[in-house]
């Protein structure tokens, strides 16, 4: 680091005698209408300060304890340490996109670009540990996000069906975690058993995957939270080298961002020193050429059969679906062992890989074919929808001591102005945000809040 930083080795040294920094970014999927109304319930009169390189993203102090606030469960925001928040923000992204975000666990970069979707376009959100893939899986439907797949597979296997299919990726590699050293001081034992020295071949193999699945036209970030240069500016170096189709691009960065070493001055370095955050690193690639005739490369046959439309659903579906508010014509309809997903129509589901899930999950079909059958909406669904896109709904405010209630999984009396709409499954909402399902009978409240996310203590 003394060669890395010069005269600005101190400062750096002291920086670690200054307290850890935390971060929120609010979920634009949920708040890009409300932003206001969020940060006054979550910050009262103090003023929200802004973390300058990530929109909706806001410091906050410790001691609000914002994980345990019943905003946090409705999805309306994500702890992020905000130095994390840079990469999903500088990799350009379109409406309408394909977008990979190849090593995605535990979410944020995630659930940050699928806010930058809207809603539009496909997101497919990998990562290789399966029990990661679990994490990033509840968070990303925490989000409300409808248009993704969660994959659990090598870079090696999607590279292999994902021939040159997306048009920005974002590879926020494995690494030593240098720059986590201030943040975590557990970073130094693992950086002393797995340095550079191990992460570097990673990389760089997870590199070569990432260039086959980007599209010619399209954009490649690379992050880390790391300083070495043989992990962050030495492995772009080699991939510079190694394919002629790819240059360097340039980042339209805030004060406090300096320039990369090695010769590589668009590439990107935060340091603690610097900037209110953690360290970090980024290089943002552009691939030559156009996708123009790719199509015909790129195209599988899905590797499960799908309904085209409602009508081909279950009359118990069918029935449970004219609750909402939602145009299901946009997407088309899968079956798989009882569970019904919603996908994007244009949705790229090929045989072979380990997908968590794909698409929006809706709920489960209980019952024997040709007898009654009952559907069973799953916790994804409710994320997935807005307040007022279900007709049946409950609402409770923030500071309403059943909110928490409800969230522990305990069952509800309601009256009068918090009702709307039928007895029968109803949404339950905070200050109009869902929370999950529930079972209305008159004026009692029959809990259906996902048992695995409750409220614990």
């Amino acid at each position: 680091m003394r060669k890395l930083l010069g005269e600005e080795y101190n400062d750096y040294i002291d920086s670690f005698t200054q307290r850890r920094v935390y971060g929120l970014r609010l979920n634009a999927l949920k708040a890009s209408d409300c932003k206001e109304h969020i940060l006054k319930e979550l910050f009262g009169e103090e003023e929200a300060k802004p973390v300058p390189w990530a929109p909706y993203g806001y410091y906050y102090p410790e001691q609000l304890r914002l994980s345990r606030h019943p905003y946090y469960y409705a999805g309306l925001y994500y702890l992020q340490e905000p130095s994390a928040m840079a990469p999903a923000a500088f990799l350009p992204v379109k409406p309408n996109d394909r977008v990979l975000d190849l090593c995605a666990a535990p979410g944020g970069k995630s659930t940050q670009l699928a806010a930058r979707l809207n809603g539009e376009g496909f997101l497919l959100s990998n990562d290789y540990s399966h029990s990661r893939a679990l994490a990033l899986l509840k968070n990303m439907e925490l989000a409300g996000v409808t248009n993704a797949f969660i994959s659990a597979e090598t870079p090696e296997k999607l590279s292999s069906v994902y021939p040159e299919y997306f048009d920005s990726i974002l590879v926020d590699a494995p690494c030593s975690g240098e720059g986590m050293f201030r943040r975590d001081p557990d970073m130094v034992k693992s950086w002393t058993e797995k340095g550079p020295a191990y992460y570097a071949p990673l990389q760089k193999r997870i590199l070569k995957e990432a260039v086959k699945m980007l599209r010619p036209g399209g954009y490649l970030l690379y992050s880390t939270c790391t300083f070495s240069t043989e992990e962050d500016e030495e492995c772009i170096a080699w991939l510079l080298m190694r394919y002629d189709s790819l240059s360097l691009a340039s980042l339209d960065v805030p004060p406090g961002f300096e320039q990369g070493r090695c010769g590589l001055e668009r590439c990107v370095r935060l340091f603690p020193h610097k900037i209110k955050g953690e360290g970090h690193f980024m290089a943002l690639l552009h691939k030559a050429g156009n996708a123009d005739g790719l199509e015909s490369q790129t195209k599988r046959e899905d590797a499960e059969p799908s309904c085209s439309g409602e009508a081909e659903l279950p009359a118990a579906v069918r029935e449970f679906l004219e609750l909402t508010d939602t145009d299901w014509n946009r997407c088309r309809f899968m079956f798989r062992d009882g569970r019904l997903y919603a996908l994007p129509k244009e949705s790229p589901l090929r045989q072979g890989i380990r997908y968590l899930r794909t698409g929006w999950f809706l709920g489960e079909l209980a019952g024997r074919p040709g007898g009654r059958q009952r559907f069973e909406p799953g916790q994804a669904l409710a994320m997935g929808l807005k307040g007022g896109e279900f007709k049946n709904t409950v609402n409770l405010s923030a500071k309403d001591p059943r909110t928490v209630k409800y969230l522990k999984g305990e069952t509800l009396d309601v009256s009068g102005a918090e009702i709307r709409g039928e007895s029968g499954w109803c949404l339950v909402l905070c200050d109009g945000f869902p929370l999950g399902f529930a079972k209305r009978d008159g004026s009692r409240l029959k809990n259906k809040y996902c048992p695995g996310w409750r409220w614990q203590g």
